[in-house]
């Protein structure tokens, strides 16, 4: 179906800027200074290609070569916010699970509780702990059927994610299949499901739409799923590769904007989404990184790896808080800067760039233990009033907190 529609669309004119601007958006990552073949040698997504005929700023992330953006940050994000947007994530690991014993081994191998899948198709986000409690991946795995699962993981922990399941699986006679034939999109924004609801299978069309947030569905050849990164409503669609480029221009030719990796971060991070090699890493707690609603304490003889050193932390009554940031002051937050706390200590900050929603700048910060909501942060030697208040920034469009 997809075919036959994208064949008969002329996209010729729906080209960005090579190259663009930032819109005075914070640089997110450390960019080559061309589209060259010879600079870019990552890893690609089957709508590279696509990305490359719409002039995208193409950067490296995570050893994939990924679009930054098409010639607008700043506009891409509010799309997203106020319409409909796309986002290739197929540089995302989806990792097929199955067995007789699959569902002991997640609860072992992750520290929320797979028991709580009951029902097809239903999703649940957590995190893989090491031994020390730290942080391994955070992860979204779908319930297939009784002996199977699926998981999806981050681009840039590919290699040590897979390690570490199949190490821990060895055990339980789990098959461990990733599923590097599928591509995924997500198409994101308070229009994003009316708009891409014409693409699914007529057969599965009213299933989609009815999901409820954070569950999935099999329509066909496509697993469609109520989930996203970006604090609005919206799909992320699994197809096979070879129809990743069709449903792309379909999605195109409907009003979907593309998005870039920049106003992902953007998006997430009004949201107050946990970045990954940001936020938390493999010496960080969940419990230190706003992720504790994502642990099951309960039963408490599920023997999770990392609940020992996790039970400990959340006892000894010393963890750091992870709060958001609103600067008061004039200047941009941006990760790694210091957070003073006077009289209490330091901080700092995970995640920080300016809101194009808020039009102020924001901030994700690891900070003392300790009851107050003011602080300061160190901006090139210069201390910035900043106020923490509650996350997220902004839902659905909604600016959440008191500017």
């Amino acid at each position: 179906m997809l075919a036959g529609i994208a064949a008969a669309i002329d996209l010729s004119g729906s080209k960005g800027q090579r190259g663009g601007r930032l819109d005075g958006l914070p640089p997110l990552f450390f960019l080559p200074d061309t589209n060259d073949e010879q600079a870019l040698m990552g890893s690609k997504t089957a709508l590279y290609q696509k990305h490359l005929d719409a002039n995208a700023r193409i950067v490296d992330f995570g050893g994939w070569d990924m679009p930054l953006h098409y010639g607008s940050q700043k506009e891409e994000h509010h799309a997203v916010r106020n319409n409909a947007g796309i986002f290739d994530v197929s540089h995302m690991t989806i990792v097929d699970l199955g067995g007789e014993r699959v569902r002991e081994f997640l609860q072992r191998l992750v520290a929320n509780d797979v028991a709580k899948l009951k029902d097809y198709g239903k999703a649940l986000y957590t995190c893989m702990l090491n031994p020390a409690g730290g942080v391994i991946d955070d992860l979204i795995i779908y319930y297939l059927a009784d002996t199977e699962y699926r998981l999806i993981v981050n681009a840039a922990t590919r290699e040590k994610d897979l390690a570490w399941i199949r190490e821990q699986a060895s055990a339980f006679d789990i098959n461990v299949v990733e599923r590097d034939e599928l591509s995924m999109i997500a198409v994101q924004g308070p229009n994003a499901r009316e708009l891409a609801a014409p693409f699914i299978d007529a057969a599965w069309r009213e299933a989609a739409l009815a999901l409820k947030p954070f569950n999935g569905l099999q329509a066909g050849d496509t697993f469609v799923a109520r989930t996203g990164y970006t604090g609005e409503d919206g799909w992320e669609i699994v197809v096979p590769a070879a129809s990743a480029a069709a449903m792309w221009d379909c999605l195109l030719h409907a009003g979907a904007v593309p998005c870039g990796l920049g106003a992902r971060d953007t998006l997430r991070l009004e949201a107050a989404m946990n970045l990954y090699g940001s936020d938390m890493d493999e010496s960080i707690s969940p419990l230190e990184a706003g992720l504790e609603w994502t642990v099951a304490w309960e039963p408490e003889d599920r023997k999770f790896i990392g609940r020992e050193p996790l039970e400990a932390l959340r006892d000894s009554g010393e963890r750091r808080r992870f709060v958001g940031l609103l600067l008061e002051d004039r200047g941009v937050l941006r990760n790694h800067q210091r957070v003073i706390v006077d009289g209490v200590g330091e901080g700092e900050i995970t995640s920080g760039g300016f809101s194009p929603t808020i039009e102020r700048s924001i901030a994700l910060a690891r900070v003392p233990a300790g009851d107050y909501d003011r602080a300061q942060v160190d901006v090139r030697g210069k201390l910035l009033n900043v106020r923490i208040v509650q996350t997220p920034f902004v839902r659905n469009g909604k600016i959440r907190i008191d500017v």
